[in-house]
């Protein structure tokens, strides 16, 4: 592959879509809340589940208040039990006392979402630890693709289909071979603007479930990273606290020049990073000391969605139903930061100018808030400067740099300079990915900055050179 082709592999569509979504919650609900488990068995009785006061409107809320843009629901996790009233097995919310047997936890999230302009997504565990015909094969498929076909038609546009890789022995012992295949052809048939994520095609797993992204996270990667049984391999295997926060240098660098030289067909296959406020993925009582902070949420934040990557953090309800109270006041601050991340811009007061621009591409397309503008230098231009020059020395707290992603990522490369005010330079931040979105939290004071790529695939693009003053004092902690 040409230099010139690779950097004109891109996103679909629906992955576009997705990756604006940036920030989004993942409810891990049912049967282990009340259990007080990670991974049931499916033994425990449906009379467990009554979350006496469930309240998906707060749950949505919890959400927004932190910044997100949708939610992904447990619709039925490992121990077969679903929030939903499947047509296809008695272990689920109707044969519980939660509402006389008549509730539906999905429709109440779905409906949730929608009432707070939320995304909404759903996860349903391939693995099932007590349906019968897990680990019969064939039988087994249908009866998921059954269950699957109920949430794609019932519950309104989805915008993530999210499975991972678990698959352990069923009730008879045997474990069972999913049917990838035809799971996503199910996915394609009712929600074609669906991304199907971690063990699938649309959306790659970051690798670990500690929140930490690459320092180069490429979405242009070897296509065999898509194959499903490749991600459950490496995925949890077990019960095990620990993995959640486990976190491995293996593999690096997945997508450099050298990285994919020789690696086969490549594609577009962007990374998410996934994450629990709590140490568990359900709510246990006992962690409620153990909630992480706004700041290391914040900083997680920063580093995954301004890591070109994406943020998924789940937030747990508990018995009754409900986000803890520490919990919503932690992702109340955690909004209130990222909004005072882009509070007060500086770049429209500024003059932009390029080291070179395209026709119809010129500098000050960088700096609007249209994403389907760029600034690109001519074509075979590699090398390339942006230079943002304010009236007088300027307090920055944060710079943000999007590329045109729907274009490709081209970027390999950047280096950041500041000017003084005697108009001496001195670089203050340098990277490789830029991507959808990088974020560069480095205060400095500065007359200019200036952005030099040093490198890049056959014709850098960038649809924001976006500048920000730091938060007032008064609304720091």
């Amino acid at each position: 592959m040409t230099v010139r082709e690779l950097a004109q592999v891109a996103p679909s569509p629906r992955q576009l879509a997705w990756q604006s979504t940036e920030f989004y919650g993942f409810i891990h609900f049912g049967m282990n809340t009340f259990t007080g488990r990670e991974w049931g068995d499916g033994t425990a009785a449906p009379a467990l589940f009554c979350p006496e006061a469930l309240d998906a409107e707060e749950w949505a809320a919890a959400l927004k208040d932190a910044g997100m843009r949708g939610m992904i629901l447990t619709c039925k996790h490992h121990d077969g039990f679903c929030l939903w009233p499947s047509r296809y097995t008695d272990y689920s919310v109707a044969s519980s006392p939660w509402k006389d047997g008549k509730g539906d936890v999905v429709a109440m999230a779905a409906e949730a979402c929608a009432k707070a302009g939320l995304k909404f997504g759903i996860y349903l565990s391939p693995w099932d630890r007590h349906e019968p015909t897990y680990g019969s094969g064939d039988a087994y498929n249908q009866f998921y693709l059954r269950q699957l076909e109920e949430l794609l038609t019932g519950y309104g546009p989805l915008f993530s289909v999210w499975f991972d890789g678990a698959c352990g022995e069923g009730k008879n012992g045997r474990v069972q071979h999913y049917d990838w295949e035809a799971y996503y052809s199910l996915i394609r048939r009712y929600q074609k603007d669906a991304c199907i994520s971690i063990c699938g095609p649309d959306v790659r797993w970051c690798g670990n479930e500690a929140g930490v992204a690459r320092a180069s996270e490429w979405s242009v990667v070897p296509a065999s990273l898509t194959l499903a049984e490749r991600t459950q391999a490496v995925s949890q295997q077990e019960d095990d606290p620990a993995f959640s926060r486990r976190f491995t240098s293996a593999m690096e660098d997945l997508g450099s020049r050298e990285a994919i030289a020789g690696a086969g067909p490549l594609c577009w296959y962007p990374a998410e990073v996934d994450t629990s406020i709590r140490p568990g993925w359900f709510y246990h009582q006992e962690e409620d000391g153990k909630v992480r902070s706004a700041e290391t949420l914040f900083s997680i934040y920063c580093h995954a969605v301004g890591g070109n990557s994406t943020l998924l953090l789940n937030v747990p309800p508990n018995r009754e139903g409900r986000i803890a109270g520490h919990d919503r006041s932690v992702l109340k601050e955690l909004g209130r930061r990222i909004a005072a991340l882009t509070q007060y811009p500086l770049h429209p007061g500024g003059v932009l100018t390029a080291s070179s621009a395209a026709p119809g591409h010129e500098a000050d397309w960088a700096r609007d808030e249209d994403l389907s503008h760029y600034w690109a230098p001519p074509e075979g231009t590699e090398q390339a400067a942006l230079e943002l020059t304010f009236p007088e020395e300027k307090e920055i707290g944060a710079v943000i740099l999007q590329e045109a992603v729907s274009q490709g990522q081209r970027i390999e490369g950047f280096v950041l300079e500041a000017q003084r005010a005697d108009g001496t330079w001195f670089p203050y931040a340098q990277g490789t990915v830029i991507g959808y979105k990088k974020v560069i939290r480095q205060g400095v004071r500065a007359r200019a900055l200036r952005l030099v790529i040093t490198a890049a695939r056959w014709q850098p693009t960038l649809a924001s050179f976006h500048v920000y003053a730091p938060a007032r004092t008064e609304e720091k902690e």
